[in-house]
């Protein structure tokens, strides 16, 4: 598998499928990947056996003055070109929130872009996992879209798609979402396939009425259904039909949510 990981704290604007042209901000290592999670469709590949402690993942870390100063070369020359870009997003090489000066880069990234680019919005992608962690909360609250990912409403299943590290909770992390009061968008990944001889279908009857029954516990003010899009470190993953992500959307459309489809 070629992995899709980013050499800089600030890449592209590339094309999102979601949130159109889009500016990236990775707070992790550049070309490697940390996260809190292991995701089977993960475009950045599987995670390495053994992950830095604490104070040496710190040393691997872009500085805030860094991200700052290369969101602010890259605006400057968008600008200049007459391209600025629809979302600055946080995403990359793993979890964002892992990052011990998320909330800080956070606001600053909100300043530099109402000086440069009012009308960009600024987006976190996160597993949802690191909720209960100081400052993560707060962080995410100062952006304007905070996309928050669910893949199933049972723990099970979840556990096989996202593997996620020691001591993840879901019902921890519903409780914790609940927090924002709606105000965040809840995505998924629908897909199907086998894991390690293993059968994974997030698609199925009863899967789909425990996450309705999870939407409507937590309200979000949107909803993201999506598929697999690139390859995938686990090779027998098959993508959910776009007549079906359509189904699930209109679902959830019918209880009065707004929903983006991307298949």
């Amino acid at each position: 598998m070629d992995k899709m990981v980013f050499h800089s704290p600030v890449f592209g604007p590339i094309q999102s499928r979601r949130l159109g042209s889009s500016l990236g901000i990775n707070l992790m290592p550049p070309a490697r990947k940390v996260c809190n999670f292991n995701c089977i469709y993960c475009e950045c590949g599987w995670n390495l056996p053994t992950l830095p402690d604490k104070e040496g993942l710190s040393t691997l870390l872009p500085l805030p003055q860094e991200v700052a100063q290369a969101l602010e070369h890259n605006l400057r020359r968008l600008e200049q070109e007459g391209n600025l870009p629809d979302a600055i997003t946080f995403s990359g090489n793993g979890e964002p929130t892992l990052h011990p000066e998320f909330r800080r880069i956070v606001g600053q990234t909100v300043s530099i872009r109402d000086q440069f680019s009012p009308g960009t919005k600024v987006c976190v992608f996160s597993n949802a996992g690191t909720l209960h962690k100081p400052g993560v909360f707060e962080g995410l609250r100062m952006a304007d879209l905070r996309i928050m990912k669910i893949d199933s409403a049972y723990e099970n299943t979840l556990n096989l798609i996202n593997k996620p590290g020691l001591g993840y909770s879901l019902c921890r992390t519903i409780g914790q979402l609940k927090r924002f009061g709606g105000d965040f968008t809840l995505q998924t990944l629908f897909f199907s396939g086998y894991i390690e001889g293993k059968r994974v279908n997030n698609t199925t009857e009863e899967e789909l009425a425990a996450w309705v029954a999870l939407v409507d516990e937590l309200k979000p003010r949107q909803v993201m259904v999506y598929t697999l899009d690139r390859m995938t470190p686990a090779p027998d993953l098959i993508k959910c039909p776009l007549e079906k992500l359509q189904a699930i959307a209109a679902i959830i459309r019918e209880k009065g949510y707004e929903v983006i489809v991307a298949g």
